[in-house]
């Protein structure tokens, strides 16, 4: 009886994810009979990162790359320390509060930095 009950608690799970398969389906399907399919050499060829692709695995990157993929990281966590800070801050308190807004102070005075540097600027 107990396991019954325990798999009818995952039956609107399984019915999303049913849904969600069969809306992906039918807009993969509708965009292979109703979009024109003409594709020409440049939509089929390989794409490294904005330049064309090379054969040597040990051609240099230009530094940008790297700098634009830190940069990425650092903010992405930025984003994901947001969320469960914004979920318990009811328990945190006052403390939290101020600490995240430590936090984010020092990540802002991180952006304005490499932004008056020009770290943003690809050219």
């Amino acid at each position: 009886m107990a396991s019954t009950e325990f798999l009818a608690q995952y039956l609107p799970i399984l019915i999303f994810i049913a849904i969600a398969s069969v809306v992906a389906g039918a807009a993969v399907f509708l965009s292979l009979v109703v979009a024109k399919q003409k594709p020409d050499p440049e939509k089929l060829s390989a794409y490294e990162c904005g330049f064309d692709a090379f054969d040597d695995a040990r051609h240099k990157f230009d530094v940008r790359f790297y700098l634009v993929a830190i940069l990425f990281i650092i903010f992405d966590l930025e984003v994901a320390f947001l969320f469960p800070w914004a979920v318990t801050l009811g328990k945190i308190g006052m403390f939290g509060f101020w600490s995240m807004v430590c936090f984010l102070g020092v990540l802002t005075v991180g952006f304005i930095y490499e932004w008056k540097k020009g770290a943003l600027d690809w050219e």
